[in-house]
């Protein structure tokens, strides 16, 4: 049901490998723990595009919310290495993480591009996650990093 629908939103499901490194530092895309499945931070980068660069000034907001979108994808691709992302009942909790210039307050803008695809994906009463949004400087350039917590079911 949720990768039919991914497929319907131009993505290609393909779960990742649990176990990730990044600069020497080791850690899992993914831990489940009960119910409850939390996501390493996930980038944005899609299918060989990357989306890279100081929001305000490099990247506009349209393109932040699209870099958004990318990140939440890779945070359910992350879900998928522990447990069928079938198995996700609502996302529980967002963090979205923004790489902004100085003086660019529309951080939730750029987060709702996040939001609105779960909601896309899961139903319009998935929108209603809890969430934080902040701006900040991102290692790699990278523009936008979401992490996620699920509810599942299994």
């Amino acid at each position: 049901m949720h990768t039919d629908k991914l497929k319907k939103l131009g993505y290609d499901y393909s779960p990742v490998s649990v176990e990730r490194s990044f600069k020497g530092a080791d850690f899992h895309a993914a831990v489940k723990v009960g119910n409850l499945v939390f996501t390493s931070g996930h980038v944005s980068v899609h299918n060989g595009s990357e989306i890279r660069g100081k929001v305000g000034t490099d990247i506009d907001l349209a393109t932040a919310q699209k870099a958004a979108e990318y990140a939440a994808y890779n945070c359910l691709c992350a879900v998928g290495s522990v447990t069928s992302i079938e198995n996700i009942v609502k996302v529980v909790k967002m963090n979205g993480m923004v790489n902004v210039v100085d003086g660019f307050d529309e951080i939730s803008e750029v987060i709702n591009g996040a939001s609105f695809f779960i909601a896309k994906l899961f139903g319009e009463e998935q929108k209603y996650h809890a969430r934080t949004a902040v701006g900040m400087v991102l290692p790699s350039e990278w523009a936008v990093e979401i992490e996620l917590v699920c509810e599942i079911s299994e």
